[in-house]
């Protein structure tokens, strides 16, 4: 059975050979996996410890200015470089957001907003082929993020509250960019994509960062169609939403979301086993490994008991795919990541 094959039969509850897993890890502990396994790829990696990863695909990005945008993103955004673990990873941080001095709406449409045209989609096809064994995910919409990186987090959070028709400008320039390219990409690939990732970060380890009715106002209605976009080509809506955001679920669910990642079992309203009885029979769960705790510090036992609990509560009669909760650190022992997918195929599933 392939990965691919794996996936489509947990979505469609049919029998299927073993619980399917997935990888998310960042780029440095990847490489050490890589190393402490002797693989010379990422694909030879999943062969090795049977992971069913899920793969992307997307247009070519050809930016006419991209020679002045010094340093920027086609978004106007500027990164830099933080290392942690004394030095042992990065990430890439906002350093500059272009909307940070945006005082009006009129100041969010003379932005110079990138055009879908500079994308080109004539590979798409190819990637598709190429990857054909795996689950593919054929575009990302995640609009709020990209609000808050380029107006700034703390502006971005406040203008929910103070400037919301300023939020709602940019969102919709943001949603008309997405959609289109999306839906290029949903044509091009000719049926072969599964899913679009369609996420957003709303949740503390408390509860929701904003309240329901400006989730509903702002965000709900643009999710909605890019879920409807998902669906009409075939594709299913990936849902990925970090923390405690039981509280959003049923406008969730009543938009269409056919899956929910990461499960942080341990955020408020977040319990396995009450997701599982008031929403298994719809939704299919993904992730539940804990990385906050288990992974980077748990015991190789604390991690296999982990597996087994999330197959027992979360996998019955099907709908899970075991996956940590978000990427794998760099200061995640070697032997739990490998443990965590040695207990998934000793236990196997439903």
């Amino acid at each position: 059975m392939t990965p691919k094959e794996r996936w489509r039969r947990t979505f469609q509850r049919e029998p299927i050979d073993r619980v399917a897993l997935d990888y998310w890890g960042t780029p440095e502990i990847t490489t050490r996996l890589k190393l402490r396994l002797n693989c010379r790829d990422d694909r030879e990696l999943w062969d090795r410890l049977g992971i069913d990863k899920s793969v992307g695909i997307g247009p070519a990005l050809h930016d006419p200015l991209a020679d002045q945008r010094n340093g920027a993103d086609v978004w106007g955004v500027r990164s830099r470089v933080i290392r942690y673990a004394d030095g042992a990873g990065e990430y890439a941080e906002v350093c500059e957001s272009p909307l940070s001095s945006a005082e009006t709406v009129s100041d969010i449409e003379k932005f110079p907003w990138p055009d879908p045209g500079w994308w080109d989609h004539s590979s798409i096809e190819n990637q598709c082929v190429s990857l054909n064994d795996y689950p593919i995910i054929g575009g990302t919409y995640e609009p709020f993020l990209l609000y808050c990186a380029m107006r700034g987090l703390e502006q971005g959070m406040a203008d929910l509250v103070a400037a919301p028709e300023m939020v709602e400008a940019a969102l919709e320039r943001i949603f008309h960019i997405h959609y289109v390219l999306i839906e290029r990409t949903l044509a091009a690939a000719k049926g072969a994509v599964d899913f679009i990732y369609v996420a957003e970060d709303l949740g503390s380890q408390t509860g929701p960062l904003m309240s329901l009715d400006t989730f509903r106002r702002i965000l709900k209605p643009g999710m909605a169609k890019m879920i409807e976009l998902a669906h009409s080509h075939g594709a299913w809506a990936f849902h990925h939403d970090d923390g405690g955001i039981r509280p959003l679920l049923p406008d969730l669910m009543e938009i269409g979301i056919d899956l929910l990642n990461p499960i942080q079992w341990r955020c408020a309203g977040m319990d396995r086993r009450e997701l599982k009885r008031d929403y298994g029979d719809r939704l299919v769960f993904h992730g539940a490994m804990d990385n906050q705790q288990t992974l980077p510090f748990g015991t190789i036992e604390e991690v296999r008991q982990e597996v087994r609990d999330n197959i027992q509560i979360l996998g019955e009669n099907g709908g899970y795919i075991l996956a940590p909760c978000h990427n794998l650190q760099v200061i995640t022992p070697l032997e739990n990541i490998i443990a965590m997918y040695e207990e998934a195929h000793r236990v196997g599933g439903n």
